[in-house]
């Protein structure tokens, strides 16, 4: 890798790319400063013998300010403390021979490393893994981990991109946690964000043309994708990528925000990284995952194999946001364009049988265009969710879906999400009805605090809560800077035993059981153009999927409190049922899966 430190027979060779700098100083910690070589291609490099894993440095700029390796491995006092050199092949992998699992056994569990348990660390989060296993949960998506600012954060505002937070443990306990998931089946993939850096502790654009002067982010000027300088910040991602994937083993990564990076190139970014990342895996289920707002169905592509061109999956907003207005009753912010009586097309049948709700159509409460079409590309090219990070901490006091939604309406949203062919999501937690919020969080200098509160309290008047007399009032926000939303937003898992939990899991592990036993099986070799959808009712639908083997999955749903009639019957065999059914008719929150054909 060509950024940050690296052992070398005898010592260590420190590389800092910094173009913009006549002369860079390597302060290693305890010794005397060493000048490091200027290099055309604007890297300054020192190799120091005698040197090993575990010494700590800075760079000093011309103008005697220190600080950390903007590729540093490990900041084990944080972003303002030293760097260390780290042995990435000091771990002894105990589960060498793990190759992964194929995409379609994937049912997520999303953690957040600080708040999945009260120590929020890697090895009090190991301890849990067996739990999630003996669910049926068969990967892992963990938060972004790249180190930020101060005690806590939610991961999006890291800053140094290749060190894993010191909060959580040095990176042998984060390798530890995924040796420990990989021997019990379980894949870990990991959220990355690549579209901006947090606003503390970021030196780049003192180094070299780290950001773009033609594209502006929500977070300020976006990364030099695609101007002059920019092979080298491309270059920092790209092996960012592969370094994840590489000395951490992962099984795959999700990109943040894919829709904020910007790239006038005439190859994108994202299309180099995939690429990259496949062809340094051969033979390795590896799996890379998209948020993108835009709704772009070329990232989905696949080859004539039926094997991902680009991104393995997307997240599906839409069928979430369908999914949500239905059972809450919350049509106002960015689920006005989900209301059930908007004219038209089935939002839910349609992001079900087809992928994406929105495929160019208009998009009022975003007043443009929205999507592509997307029917061709097979179901498991969505991950779909009931709750995510967002959806949980994106209200006012970090509520989960069971905090304000009927009972049946969830019971009903878990069961559609957990048995369509579509790749499920559960956020922690969620398995067992966490009465514990998962608020916003986000530690920041005194000076910043204010500005991200009142921030964060203008991000939430977007969302329905405001337009909502029952909901709270976004100037209750919990304050993110605040140590204590940190701490509310931890599980406690005494729960479990309890009711609802002990009920909620049993139900939550009944439902795994059904889709490994009936819908896994049946997903390899599912193709584009496989589902259609009827809508019989302003919230009720029928949606067919053709599966892999030839069997055809029917899902009957009827969102609403009133029952609805002329649905088209079942298929030839019952597989789940909640509610009241008949032949054309489904009561109030009903649903049924049935199935027919090769196999059943």
């Amino acid at each position: 890798m060509p950024f940050g430190s690296q052992l070398v027979p005898g010592g260590v060779c420190f590389q800092l790319w910094a173009p913009d700098l006549a002369r860079v100083t390597l302060q290693p910690e305890g010794k005397s400063a060493l000048p490091m070589a200027r290099r055309p291609d604007g890297f300054h490099a020192v190799t120091v013998p005698g040197l090993t894993a575990g010494a700590r440095y800075r760079f000093r700029l011309p103008d005697d300010r220190l600080i950390a390796d903007p590729a540093s491995r490990y900041q084990p006092e944080g972003i303002e403390g030293p760097s260390q050199v780290t042995d990435p092949g000091a771990y002894i992998w105990q589960n060498p021979q793990w190759q992964g699992r194929p995409w379609e056994e994937a049912i997520f569990y999303e953690i957040h490393p600080g708040a999945f348990t009260p120590e929020g660390t890697w090895a009090a989060a190991q301890r849990r893994l067996r739990d999630l296993a003996d669910l049926g949960i068969t990967a892992l998506q963990i938060m972004p981990v790249a180190q930020s600012y101060g005690a806590f954060n939610w991961g999006y505002d890291g800053v140094l991109w290749y060190a894993p937070s010191a909060a959580y443990g040095p990176p042998e306990a984060f390798k530890a946690f995924i040796d420990a998931a990989h021997g019990l089946g379980l894949m870990v993939c990991l959220d990355v964000v690549y579209n901006h850096f947090g606003p503390v502790g970021n030196h780049l654009s003192e180094l070299g043309p780290a950001f773009s002067a033609s594209h502006e982010s929500p977070w300020g000027p976006g990364l030099n994708l695609d101007g002059p300088g920019s092979e080298m910040v491309r270059e920092f991602i790209c092996q960012n990528a592969l370094y994840w994937l590489r000395e951490f083993r992962l099984d795959g990564l999700r990109i943040d925000a894919a829709h904020m990076i910007f790239d006038d190139s005439p190859r994108h970014l994202l299309a180099e990284l995939t690429e990259r990342a496949r062809r340094a895996h051969p033979g390795r289920s590896l799996h890379l995952i998209a948020e993108n707002s835009d709704n772009e169905a070329s990232w989905l592509t696949r080859e004539a194999s039926g094997e991902p061109k680009f991104f393995t999956a997307q997240w599906n907003d839409d069928l979430h946001h369908a999914l949500h207005a239905a059972a809450t009753g919350e049509v106002t912010g960015y689920y006005a364009d989900f209301a059930p009586d908007e004219p038209g097309f089935s939002r839910i049948g349609r992001a079900l049988a087809e992928g994406y709700a929105f495929q160019g159509e208009h998009k009022r409460h975003e007043e443009r265009d929205c999507g592509t079409p997307s029917a061709h590309l097979p179901p498991t090219a969505f991950v779909s969710y009931m709750q995510n990070h967002d959806q949980v901490g994106n209200r006012v006091r970090g509520s989960r879906i069971h905090h304000y939604a009927p009972p049946e309406a969830v019971r009903a949203f878990s069961t559609v999400v957990l048995l369509a062919p579509q790749i499920p999501l559960l956020f922690m937690g969620e398995e067992v009805a966490a009465r514990t919020p998962f608020p916003f969080f986000s530690d920041m200098p005194p000076e910043l605090r204010q500005d991200i509160l009142e921030g964060r309290k203008e991000e939430l008047l977007k969302t329905p809560e405001p337009e909502d007399p029952r909901r709270p009032d976004p100037d209750a926000t919990l304050d993110p800077c605040d140590p204590a939303s940190f701490q509310a937003a931890k599980l406690n898992h005494s729960e479990t035993p309890e009711e609802p939990g002990a009920e909620w899991r049993a139900f939550v592990r009944e439902l795994i059981a059904l889709r490994q036993r009936e819908i896994v099986p049946r997903l390899r070799g599912i193709g584009g153009h496989s589902g259609s959808y009827i809508r019989t009712g302003p919230l009720a639908v029928c949606v067919t999927w053709a599966m892999g083997d030839g069997s055809r999955l029917r899902l009957r749903l009827n969102l609403s409190e009133q029952a609805q009639w002329g649905l088209p019957p079942p298929e030839s065999r019952l597989l789940r049922r909640k509610g009241e059914a008949g032949p054309d008719r489904l009561g109030p929150w009903s649903l049924d899966f049935s199935l027919s054909g090769t196999g059943t």
